[in-house]
């Protein structure tokens, strides 16, 4: 996917946190340690810094939701951080993100801490992200 169609899927999935626009996605695909992995119309990417890595943002068309492309493109996230040296994975979601916080759940990752108003809503209202880790080494 070029930048600009990761643009448009990341606008048709997300209002909170914000849409990233293409020129974001080509700032991170451009940093050391980061990777994207795309299937069909799903995408995930990543950032490895040392035995870590973030999920930086995960995305499936609406048409393709509960079709099990989320748990494919979180499984393939997880193979690549553990090649890249990974050994812990984190990411923060949206709290009220309920289907994604059940996504996570079931591939492993469980939640460590709260982000107070984090993210910001388009209506300027915040909402709380939860901070989940995985550790790499347990499937």
């Amino acid at each position: 996917m070029t930048p600009d169609e990761l643009a448009d899927l990341h606008a048709l999935c997300f209002t909170t946190p914000r849409p990233w626009k293409a020129a974001e996605f080509t700032d991170l695909l451009d940093m050391r340690g980061v990777f994207l992995i795309t299937q069909g119309r799903g995408m995930i990417m990543g950032r490895v810094i040392a035995d870590e890595v973030e999920l930086l943002t995960l995305a499936v068309h609406p048409d393709e939701r509960r079709s099990g492309m989320g748990r494919a493109l979180v499984d393939a996230f997880v193979t690549r951080a553990r090649d890249m040296g990974a050994t812990t994975a984190f990411l923060e979601v949206a709290a009220p993100n309920t289907a994604a916080i059940a996504l996570y759940e079931a591939t492993g990752f469980e939640t460590t801490g709260t982000r107070p108003g984090y993210y910001r809503t388009p209506d300027g209202q915040t909402q709380n992200a939860r901070i989940m880790c995985r550790d790499l080494g347990r499937r």
